[in-house]
């Protein structure tokens, strides 16, 4: 079992940077594919960044591609999400999860376990 739990969140100025961090317990968190989703108000979860087990995989969704990216610690058990040049589309609860396949996949069906969600606002 693999428990979630985000940070790093909060309202920043469109054009800012933020810094996501979803520390994972176990001892298998290093056999994951990681990957960050976020929900904006009336819309479906969507796919934004994904890392492969070892780190060597990355894949992005186009909307934060160069902009955005993914990174993690096996031995700290943590995954990252670097946010610039945020926008106000950019506006939403981003959530971490974690996939028992070794890959990245753009599914959230992919994905076993979830954390509870951190919100990210970018003001115009």
């Amino acid at each position: 079992q693999v428990q979630l739990v985000e940070s790093g969140g909060g309202l920043v100025q469109a054009g800012g940077s933020l810094r996501l961090s979803c520390a994972a317990s176990g001892r298998t968190f290093s056999s994951y594919a990681m990957g960050w989703f976020r929900q904006a108000p009336g819309k479906e979860r969507e796919f934004v960044a994904g890392i492969s087990w070892s780190g060597g995989m990355t894949r992005y969704a186009d909307s934060v591609k160069g902009r955005f990216t993914i990174s993690r610690d096996n031995a700290e058990n943590t995954v990252f999400l670097q946010m610039n040049t945020l926008k106000p589309e950019d506006t939403a609860v981003y959530y971490c999860a974690a996939g028992s396949g070794r890959w990245p996949d753009r599914v959230t069906g992919y994905y076993d376990h979830w954390g509870q969600g951190t919100q990210v606002t970018a003001s115009s």
